[in-house]
């Protein structure tokens, strides 16, 4: 599968099962030490966000997200707290594809950013401190 845009490129959008794939690969290039702090984290790619997220989240556009963690970050875990639920990063294809159809990005490195992104919220980090460790490379 070809992740350019580009007429004799893919021949069909990608799929769930081609996102998952990428997605796989992504985290398998987390470093080592972060990634044992996230294996525990379900990773989920489907279409769209629910209507209850939407609703959460106040999109205009279910294509308005491309990700979310959904969980208790490590920063706010008790070690004797009794997990009431699965941490879980979703991927939505819908809108990583609407995206990259838009800026003709490579779609790893689309698929890679919104995983890394969401790992960060698992480790409590908010958008803000993301961008400021994105924009110090």
């Amino acid at each position: 599968m070809s992740n350019k845009r580009s007429p004799g490129g893919i021949g069909r959008a990608p799929q769930i099962e081609d996102i998952e794939l990428i997605a796989d690969r992504a985290f398998g290039s987390i470093p080592a030490e972060l990634r044992r702090h996230v294996k525990d984290v379900v990773i989920r790619v489907e279409d769209f966000p629910d209507e209850e997220t939407e609703r959460e989240m106040g999109l205009e556009s279910p294509f308005d997200l491309l990700g979310l963690y959904r969980g208790v970050s490590l920063d706010r875990k008790s070690v004797a707290a009794t997990p009431e639920d699965v941490d879980m990063i979703f991927l939505y294809r819908r809108p990583i594809l609407d995206y990259w159809c838009e800026t003709g990005e490579d779609l790893e490195h689309i698929v890679r950013h919104v995983l890394i992104h969401e790992v960060g919220h698992h480790f409590g980090f908010s958008d803000e401190d993301m961008e400021a460790i994105e924009g110090s490379d």
